[in-house]
């Protein structure tokens, strides 16, 4: 007789070995890992999925480390299984995206989530992070990418008796005893870092990495456009407005407010209706922009200068 199908677990997840990075995989070669089916629920679409624990370093002071997402959200991402960084090339989702120019696929509500985890069970192609970058953003992911692995992140946490100054264990606490720093980095939510939204360790390196390519934003604030440099003879107002809109998913469509394009110096103006617009286009575009197989220059544009006031009427 068949065994018999409970249909409550119909949609959980069940898997042999995790999806991890060298990194959270650890430098032991010789690793041992606990497996727990149905051991928790996914932290992005809730459902139950098996669970992996381990000691990710053969030295001291490792902490024991866990999947926290299931391999179904893991490869729409593709992604490691517990820090949800990009397989690929070490970054967060979102400075991955904005390079690329990718659109957030996976769901961020209740709503259809066990539709959507279905529908992508058992898909190891077409991922978001196999899709090749060209030009401006393969280059920028080049120099972004962290190719040696950093087992610094697998340290152990923070001792939380030490921060309230009662740990009475000295030198056998298992946890670090540093005090917590304050600031964005320290607030992070697992639903953010997945889908790439409002990621402060992302958003800290995209606006290094502009900075470093001369894109810093000026001090004043008014200042929203950007000035595009070396356009094709072949660009027309409406080519780069629609090469704009692509390449800047994350933004409302409306985010671009106008694009003036002057052919006789091949130079355009793209005019954003906020300075956060901006300044996001600006991480985004850091390297350059691709306007029809050309590599296009970016820059901050500058202030209106103020008319002169008008002589006053002779008496």
């Amino acid at each position: 007789m068949p065994p018999k199908l409970d249909i409550n677990k119909a949609g959980w997840e069940q898997s042999d070995f995790p999806i991890l990075c060298e990194t959270c995989l650890g430098d032991n070669p010789y690793i041992r890992m606990t497996k727990q089916e149905f051991g928790k629920a996914c932290g992005t679409c809730a459902r139950p999925y098996t669970v992996f624990r381990w000691n990710p370093g053969a030295q001291s002071g490792s902490r024991q480390k866990s999947t926290v997402v299931c391999q179904t959200c893991a490869k729409v991402k593709n992604i490691c299984q517990t820090c949800l960084l990009d397989l690929e090339y070490g970054l967060p989702v979102q400075v991955r995206d904005t390079a690329l120019g990718l659109e957030r696929s996976a769901p961020t509500s209740d709503i259809n989530r066990e539709y959507y985890a279905q529908n992508h069970d058992g898909k190891d192609q077409g991922t978001e992070g196999a899709r090749k970058a060209a030009g401006a953003g393969k280059e920028m992911l080049k120099q972004l990418a962290r190719t040696d692995p950093y087992y610094k992140r697998n340290r152990p946490h923070i001792c939380s008796f030490f921060v309230k100054g009662n740990c009475t264990r000295g030198d056998e606490c298992p946890y670090r005893h540093e005090m917590p720093t304050e600031g964005p980095l320290a607030k992070q939510s697992i639903q953010d870092r997945y889908h790439g939204k409002s990621d402060p360790v992302a958003r800290k390196i995209l606006a290094q990495h502009a900075d470093s390519q001369g894109l810093k934003p000026p001090d004043d604030a008014s200042i929203t456009s950007l000035f595009l440099t070396s356009l094709p003879a072949s660009a027309t107002d409406t080519s780069i407005r629609t090469v704009a809109v692509n390449s800047l998913p994350f933004l409302e469509p409306d985010a671009i407010r106008s694009v003036v394009h002057v052919a006789k110096t091949r130079c355009a103006f793209v005019n954003f209706t906020t300075r956060t617009s901006a300044e996001r286009a600006a991480e985004a575009w850091a390297n350059g922009l691709d306007v029809d197989g050309e590599r296009v220059g970016v820059r901050w544009g500058k202030a209106k200068k103020a008319a002169a006031p008008k002589a006053a009427a002779a008496a």
